[in-house]
């Protein structure tokens, strides 16, 4: 697996990675999404320093994530429902 050496910006901060070739891109992307949060929270929300925007950044991602998760699992969850009820109209079919 091919490692790249990347440098990300966040919050007037540079952090070299070591990271995996695939996921270059990715965190490159979600560190301008940070980026991008930051300055929205500044110019929209007032807020001035750097952590709580950084906060607020933290608070909004884990939301999103949380709301995802539980999303999946109710689609799984709805899913599995109604393969189960086509497999029990397949076994009544074929009886």
């Amino acid at each position: 697996m091919e490692v790249r050496r990347i440098t990300v910006n966040i919050a007037g901060r540079v952090y070299p990675l070591n990271v995996p070739a695939a996921e270059e891109e990715t965190l490159r992307k979600v560190g301008k999404q940070i980026e991008n949060m930051i300055k929205d929270f500044e110019q929209n929300f007032d807020v001035r320093d750097k952590q709580d925007a950084l906060a607020m950044c933290a608070l909004k991602l884990g939301t999103n994530a949380e709301v995802v998760s539980v999303n999946y699992e109710k689609n799984i969850n709805s899913t599995n429902e109604r393969l189960a009820q086509i497999n029990q109209s397949l076994n009544e079919i074929g009886k």
